[in-house]
């Protein structure tokens, strides 16, 4: 006699004591998304048809899913894809995650005036570069970065998106001339202890930059644009704010993110 598939229901709880376990936050959402990635569907499926069955090869899948989360690799690393704003991006171990965060530095941009001229410095799954041109294609967009890799994957997700986006390896803006620049750079102070899913998984280079954290802004404020729009850490509004003001910077505002903290800083002159 055919042994039955297990439920969805029942995978989804079977998935959740290994995950707690773990350490894993939110131990009940990574397994509605793995196991949503391993049968081909969306998670609001899962929900309306928890009594069906997984087919085998599907939860042969998700245990190895499982089994990946466990070891705290990144969901989106292991599904292979991350919403952002109003688009998915493909994401691997070569560029950091996007996170919820940085959708306040498109949001800044967004209000740029017509056909400016905009870097996004850089730009690892090129985030928010094709954010922003999906949300203003009149925007001249072009996203660097000093990794290879990071602009394979930024090339990769344009073409897959269709977006008209430049691309190019080089330090912050190299000789490019630009109205403004946005940014989501390494802001993480030497030797802070970070999430196992960051530390063992994401790019250190992307993420580290120095003592305080501000080697990379403190050269990003140097920038010969009208506009700058930076992502940064909690506590290092004030510092940055004075770095912008001292680099003849003339109006300066903060962003809090959905938890309060002031994340993103935006200066015009």
């Amino acid at each position: 006699m055919a042994r039955a598939a297990t439920s969805v229901r029942d995978a989804l709880d079977s998935a959740l004591i290994p995950l707690t376990a773990a350490g894993c936050e939110n131990p009940r959402l990574d397994a509605e998304v793995l196991l949503a990635a391993a049968m081909g569907v969306d998670r609001p499926w899962l929900i309306v048809n928890s009594r069906e069955g997984v087919p085998g090869p599907a939860a042969r899948v998700f245990m190895d899913f499982v089994r990946r989360r466990r070891e705290r690799e990144p969901v989106a690393y292991i599904t292979g894809i991350k919403g952002f704003r109003h688009i998915d991006l493909a994401v691997d171990r070569r560029v950091l995650i996007p996170r919820p965060e940085t959708e306040f530095v498109v949001e800044a941009a967004l209000k740029l005036p017509q056909g400016a001229r905009v870097i996004d410095v850089g730009t690892g799954s090129g985030a928010i570069a094709l954010a922003l041109k999906h949300e203003r294609p009149d925007l001249d967009v072009v996203a660097t970065d000093v990794s290879a890799d990071a602009l394979d994957v930024a090339r990769h997700n344009a073409l897959r998106l269709g977006l008209r986006v430049g691309f190019v390896q080089t330090d912050l803006w190299g000789d490019l001339e630009a109205d403004a620049i946005v940014s989501n750079p390494p802001y993480v102070e030497a030797g802070e202890r970070l999430m196992p899913d960051v530390a063992l998984f994401e790019p250190h280079g992307a993420l580290f930059a120095g003592a305080d954290g501000l080697d990379v802004i403190r050269r990003l404020v140097s920038a010969p644009v009208r506009f700058l729009a930076l992502e940064h850490g909690q506590g290092q509004a004030d510092p940055i704010e004075a770095l912008l003001r001292g680099a003849g910077f003339t109006t300066v505002d903060r962003i809090r993110d959905l938890a309060g903290i002031e994340r993103v800083t935006v200066a015009h002159r």
